[in-house]
């Protein structure tokens, strides 16, 4: 998506600068209009080396598009606490720092700060903790920023993508299964029905949704756009699921998604088809 975003800018005149984390991805994304950047946002020397880059050039800095992250899914008991820290220094504090580092030029600029989030920045589905709760903070964050920095003349937007076409899901199910190989017995029992299901879920929705390209274009739109929202979605699943997430309580939106996992789950799993009738006679409290 983020290369995707890198072509759509430059062909619209913009001289972009891509982050990249190898010389070989290098290669692949320079062309005409894009200059990449080796960039490891948890690093703060080559957040500092960007930083220099952009103060060098003579051309004001129009926009800052935070597009980098890493999708780690596992129940929040299974989780190892070093997988949460990754997470969150992908997915959160390493936007915080190139933003820090960028926010001078941007003032100077008056531009603007794109921060790519996730339908997962408003809704955490099972399995989806660390991954969302990076995001969810990312959303205040983009919240409190835009507050402090509106008056100076810099403005926040924030991209909520739904499935996107992306190698991004294969490589989080390819995580997904090396993490719940490393789950004990008991959590196996417990869960192993639940990755699987989500595992069949993230791989439906991704086949099915929105092009790269087409998301691209919905952050050129967020980047060019005079005056912009202060959000975007992008796809209709992220569309569809914002609009119920307003319309129903917190249990309902619970029994929805409940529903459309537990027809992923292998047959005679916990969770699957069985688990609504175990759960029925469940009483609580006094008569």
């Amino acid at each position: 998506m983020g290369a995707s975003a890198a072509r759509e800018l430059a062909r619209q005149g913009f001289h972009v600068l891509a982050g990249v984390r190898r010389d070989r991805d290098a290669d692949a994304i320079r062309s005409t209009g894009i200059e990449p950047v080796i960039l490891d946002i948890t690093k703060s020397e080559q957040v500092e080396a960007l930083a220099a880059r952009v103060a060098d050039d003579p051309r004001a800095l129009h926009a800052l598009v935070n597009n980098a992250g890493v999708q780690v899914n596992a129940p929040v008991e299974a989780l190892p606490m070093a997988e949460w820290r990754r997470v969150f220094e992908v997915n959160l504090f390493g936007h915080i720092a190139v933003t820090q580092a960028l926010l001078p030029e941007l003032l100077r600029g008056r531009g603007r700060v794109i921060n790519i989030s996730s339908v997962g920045g408003k809704f955490a589905m099972a399995t989806y903790g660390a991954y969302a709760g990076a995001k969810f903070a990312l959303e205040a964050v983009s919240d409190s920023l835009r507050r402090e920095v509106a008056p100076l003349g810099v403005q926040v937007v924030v991209v909520e993508p739904g499935g996107v076409r992306t190698e991004m899901a294969t490589r989080g199910i390819a995580t997904a299964n090396h993490l719940a190989a490393r789950m004990t017995p008991e959590q196996n029992e417990r869960y192993g029905g639940l990755v699987q299901a989500n595992n069949k879920l993230m791989a439906s929705g991704t086949s099915s949704g929105l092009t790269a390209d087409a998301a691209a274009r919905v952050i050129a739109k967020a980047v060019t756009t005079r005056r912009p929202r202060t959000r975007y979605t992008a796809g209709r699943d992220a569309a569809l699921i914002m609009r119920l997430g307003r319309m129903l309580s917190d249990r309902t939106l619970d029994r929805v998604l409940a529903a459309n996992l537990r027809r992923h789950y292998p047959k005679g799993a916990v969770g699957g088809a069985g688990l609504h009738a175990r759960l029925r006679p469940l009483r609580c409290g006094h008569r």
